[in-house]
């Protein structure tokens, strides 16, 4: 009987249910879940191009990087590259979307291409940050480090994924605040513990940094097409050796899945590039000027502005070397190969007497 009354009483409810709505407001309600669901589609479209619009260049030059002497302006050597290095800090995590590697909610999930800038340029800035603590901030190698960078250099390396407390956006902005400590640091002339030394020495080991990091984006990026490579890696000594054997000729190519990321990794390292040989140029003046090489860096500079041009193809080609279709890839590699050859040559010149 209760099993009989259960059951007559949910036809009833059912009954009555789908009696109050009528066909004009089954429709009704069909249509606003219809524009509901256009109105999101346009909202996740609009933030996708906004978030993925990259920050301009800005100028690294700084009146507060001078202080001021009874001879007049004096420049606070390595002011300059230090703030540069959390400008480029600064502007990762307060880009319009913010911080987007780590994201897991749409529509920042969905996107790839700018996760892919911001690591470009991340690794710059790791790279920088070890220089400064492993040489620019010492005199000799038996010196002590400089204990800011010491905390700053684990923090920004990181993984650019982590979204769980504590994310990887505390982490480096921890970091930041700690490349803000030395940058006071430095520019208190009563404290003669914390220092930036602005050697040929310690430029040309950032310097090597690089090259290895261009050399290796070049690489990727003209593997887009896939070709086939002789082996190198044991050329220029006969006695070595390597882990493992491999064949005498290999076969490289990009996935066609990460082509455009490589793409943009490679402009958001040279983005970063560009900011970073600008203030070296302020802070180690005195010392290209007496290699003679603000020329060779000027050209470096202008190779790596050239890789910022605005990209008017809807998504990244990659059409074969001598196609009808363009590659993007093989443009890019161009400049980062040229750029990267500078590099080499403005290091040599560098370590010359």
């Amino acid at each position: 009987m209760k099993s009989f009354l259960s059951s007559l009483l949910g036809k009833f409810k059912k009954e009555q249910i789908i009696g109050d709505i009528g066909p004009s407001e089954t429709t009704g309600f069909r249509l606003l879940l219809v524009y509901v669901s256009g109105a999101l589609m346009f909202i996740f479209l609009f933030l996708t191009f906004f978030w993925s619009s990259e920050p301009d260049i800005f100028e690294v030059a700084d009146k507060a990087g001078y202080r001021t002497s009874t001879n007049g302006e004096q420049l606070i050597v390595g002011y300059t590259t230090v703030k540069t290095t959390e400008r480029l800090v600064e502007t990762l995590l307060n880009k319009s979307g913010g911080f987007l590697s780590n994201d897991v909610i749409p529509p920042s999930v969905f996107l790839d291409d700018m996760p892919a800038w911001e690591y470009g340029a991340l690794v710059q800035v790791r790279d920088m940050v070890s220089a400064l603590r492993n040489h620019m901030s010492r005199s000799q190698s038996q010196s002590l480090e400089n204990e800011f960078l010491k905390e700053a250099e684990p923090l920004f390396n990181n993984s650019h994924t982590r979204w769980l407390v504590p994310s990887a956006e505390g982490k480096y902005q921890g970091g930041l605040e700690m490349l803000t400590a030395y940058r006071e640091a430095i520019s208190q002339t009563d404290n003669p513990n914390a220092q930036f030394y602005a050697r040929a020495d310690n430029l040309g080991a950032w310097l090597l940094l690089v090259e290895k990091r261009l050399g290796g984006l070049s690489q990727r990026l003209s593997a887009s097409v896939g070709e086939a490579r002789v082996n190198t890696d044991l050329s220029g000594d006969d006695a070595a050796k390597q882990s493992t054997s491999t064949s005498s000729h290999v076969l490289v190519k990009t996935p066609w899945m990460d082509i455009d990321d490589n793409f943009y990794e490679a402009r958001g390292a040279c983005w970063a590039l560009i900011h970073l040989l600008k203030a070296v140029e302020v802070d180690f003046a005195s010392v290209l000027e007496k290699k003679n090489a603000r020329a060779s860096l000027a050209q470096i500079i202008r190779e790596l502005e050239a890789t910022q041009q605005t990209v008017w193809s809807p998504m990244i080609l990659n059409g074969s070397g001598f196609g009808f279709v363009s590659n993007h890839s093989l443009v890019m590699a161009s400049y980062v190969s040229r750029a990267n050859a500078g590099l080499i040559d403005l290091r040599e010149l560098l370590s010359k007497g």
